[in-house]
């Protein structure tokens, strides 16, 4: 986890690097898409849902797709890690199986699939273009799911067009609090909003941004033009690259642990 000292385009919080060991776990394939979040929209905010209105997706007062792409395909974007992790538990009420967003760690052991190198691909950035959609190829927007070539592990787009939330807060100094052959490092928390932890950078991103191991760290310019006060949890003005996708663990935790697991991290 982390980038060598060699590596070119190297920042500071991306060390030192550490073997760790990761929990089995499956990912979605691919990212999120807005055909499957507007399920979970739709649903929470119908007239029989006796659920908290608190709790409902507040309504997208503009088209946060900006006109790029929304269904038949194209991911969500535009939304908070919290709108990830409620779009989580609704999943875990309707199913009874727990998905979350994957921690920093377990997202860079997907996304790797077993390399030690700069991409998944290797370290030439010119090969990008097979496997990504980012400032070089993307036309300045983002694309619909699963056209470039996955890493080894058949996962799309773990690279570029949108970035990926993951749950960690942000801390400059994460990689020196892990030691090394840590099994599951715990991801960094805060119940501040602000900064979290995204990965893989997105299709407005120069080639250095899409590198595994850079870290991105959300900020709160992202909302800045939102006119709701307060600003909405669930939507982000600035972000439009910004999206997620879900992890499975193999291990499911009880129904005690989950419930302790969304109330922890939305605050609940």
């Amino acid at each position: 986890m982390g980038s060598n000292e060699r590596e070119k385009n190297r920042n500071s919080d991306e060390g030192p690097q550490k073997t760790i060991i990761i929990s089995a776990f499956w990912m979605d394939a691919f990212e999120v898409s807005r055909d499957e979040f507007d399920v979970f929209y739709k649903d929470e905010n119908t007239p029989q849902n006796t659920v908290d209105a608190v709790t409902r997706p507040s309504q997208q007062y503009i088209d946060f797709s900006l006109g790029m792409g929304k269904e038949n395909g194209y991911p969500v974007n535009s939304l908070s890690q919290y709108s990830a992790l409620m779009y989580c538990r609704w999943l875990y009420a309707k199913t009874g199986i727990f998905y979350r967003l994957p921690t920093e760690a377990e997202w860079e052991y997907a996304c790797r699939a077993g390399t030690t190198t700069t991409y998944y691909f290797g370290d030439d950035s010119s090969q990008l273009k097979n496997y990504a959609w980012y400032a070089g190829n993307s036309n300045n927007k983002f694309q619909k799911s699963g056209q470039k070539l996955p890493n080894a592990w058949g996962l799309y787009d773990m690279l570029g067009n949108l970035s990926e939330w993951t749950l960690d807060h942000y801390d400059e100094k994460a990689l020196d609090k892990i030691k090394d052959k840590t099994t599951d490092p715990t991801p960094a928390f805060s119940p501040a909003r602000y900064p979290k932890v995204l990965k893989g950078g997105g299709y407005a991103d120069e080639a250095t941004s899409l590198r595994i191991a850079n870290r991105i760290k959300s900020d709160p310019s992202w909302n800045r033009r939102d006119p709701q006060i307060p600003k909405s949890k669930w939507w982000l003005t600035e972000a439009s690259s910004a999206g997620f996708r879900i992890i499975r663990p193999v291990k499911q935790p009880t129904k005690e642990d989950a419930k302790d697991f969304f109330n922890k991290y939305l605050g609940q």
